[in-house]
Order: C-alpha cells, then structure tokens, then sequence
C-alpha cells in the first residue's frame, strides 16, 4: 500500500482528523483528539507507527521482520510497519485494530458523539 491509499483509508473512518503537529513530513491521524496512526510522508516504502495491544504486537514482530517497535514511541503499545511485503488485508486490520484501540480509550460520552 502507497502512503495516499493509507491516508484515504484512515479518513474514511468516523471523526478521524489529520494534521502534522511535529513536523512538517509527518502525518497524524487522530480519533477524539488521539493519535492512532502516524505516517512519513516521503519514506519509501510506505511506513506507518500504529497502536496496537502489547500481546498481539509480540506475535506481529515474531511473524513479521517489518513490523517493529515504533521509533520515538512506547514501543511496548505502538509498532512501526514497513507496508513493502505486507499483505494489504493485514495492513488494513493493524489500522483498524490502531483506530479501535483509541477510540475504546475516549470517554463514554465522547464515543457515544462519535456514533452519532
């Protein structure tokens, strides 16, 4: 997956924003004001950092030499994912399962307007 088919693919989520707080080549993808991707623009190939349980991100980098523990991050919650190599299914459900994650940590009352 390419760095644009990634970014349509997180806005196509509900009440997901994207900006770029720290720079000026990485963009961040938030639900409720959260981060739950973070992705360089100009690296080739496609990377991304995701959040993702701490259990699943141990058999993910057991299995997978592209998926690691996310640079600058808690690399116990957050993995890097080189997208070359990866099925796209797979990279699909890693941001999905990122968005999920968030959105299960935002208020009772800030999830239910989400919903809406």
């Amino acid at each position: 997956m390419e760095v644009e088919e990634i970014r349509q693919y997180c806005l196509s989520k509900k009440a997901v924003t994207e900006g770029l707080p720290f720079d000026s080549e990485t963009l961040v993808f938030k639900v409720g004001g959260k981060m739950f991707l973070l992705i360089p623009l100009e690296h080739q190939p496609a990377t991304f950092s995701a959040k993702a349980d701490p259990e699943w991100s141990e058999t993910l980098r057991e299995e997978f030499p592209q998926i690691t523990g996310a640079y600058h991050m808690n690399k116990t919650h957050w993995n890097a994912v080189v997208c070359d190599g990866l099925k796209k299914d797979l990279i699909l459900k890693l941001i999905d399962h990122s968005y999920d994650l968030v959105f299960k940590s935002l208020t009772k009352k800030l999830q239910a307007e989400i919903s809406k």
